[in-house]
């Protein structure tokens, strides 16, 4: 007796696995991945739904969830602080939460900076990706605490990069710490018998360090004002005029 089998097509291979086309293009980018500058800018760029990374000597920081009273509304009020100065100071030129490429290893995205024109002297310069490159004259950034990468691992990374001063605000414990660069470390700037800190690299930029925790916007501003008005602020405007090149 002769058994019949029927024939039988083989099996379909299964279809291989495909990522989702943004995760091939771009994998994904998490808090203490270890990265070059130029994979860190891809990844982040290929995730748009990340508000804020940075890379800090070749690991990725990613924040929390920005909370209110201790850093959006503070946050605020140092951005107004600065363009009042800004608006009265030719050739300085702000930036609220811009990606900055420091060296092969940092790229940080600070609360907010001033810097001052290349052809005026500034050693920053906008990229034509549209990002910074080089150290800003001057950072500022809202930190939880002392404890805060800010205060230690950003703090090394400025100074080594040149960043002349760098402005810490730490929400816990209320303060404010300016540091000043000189000869390649950070060192504290003293209040004088007021209470006002003023800038160094920017005449004029006062702040009075208790009224930033305390909310007080009118007499940050108010300040500022005093400062604005001084010898000091008005020799620096007429340098910035001197250096501006002419057609």
């Amino acid at each position: 007796m002769t058994v019949r089998t029927l024939d039988r097509a083989p099996a379909p291979s299964p279809a291989p696995r495909r990522l989702p086309q943004k995760l091939a293009m771009a994998p994904p980018l998490n808090a203490g991945d270890r990265l070059t500058r130029p994979e860190f800018e891809r990844r982040y760029q290929g995730h748009p739904e990340i508000n804020k990374a940075e890379l800090i000597e070749g690991i990725v920081h990613m924040p929390s969830p920005v909370h209110f009273m201790l850093h959006s509304q503070p946050h605020s009020d140092i951005m107004t602080w600065l363009g009042i100065y800004r608006a009265a100071t030719p050739g300085v030129v702000g930036g609220d939460n811009a990606t900055v490429r420091l060296d092969y290893e940092n790229v940080v995205q600070p609360d907010a900076l001033l810097r001052l024109e290349p052809a005026l002297g500034g050693r920053s310069q906008v990229t034509e990706d549209d990002y910074l490159a080089g150290p800003p004259e001057m950072v500022v950034e809202i930190a939880a605490s002392s404890a805060s990468y800010d205060m230690h691992d950003k703090r090394r990374v400025y100074a080594r990069n040149g960043v002349p001063e760098y402005l810490v605000a730490q929400a816990y414990e209320q303060r404010v710490d300016w540091f000043v660069l000189r000869d390649g470390v950070y060192e504290p700037l003293q209040p004088d018998a007021d209470g006002i800190l003023r800038s160094e690299v920017f005449p004029g930029l006062w702040l009075p360090m208790d009224a930033l925790w305390a909310g007080d916007l009118a007499t940050m501003l108010a300040v500022v004002q005093q400062g604005l008005a001084s010898q000091e602020h008005a020799a620096f405007v007429a340098s910035l005029h001197a250096r501006q090149p002419h057609p």
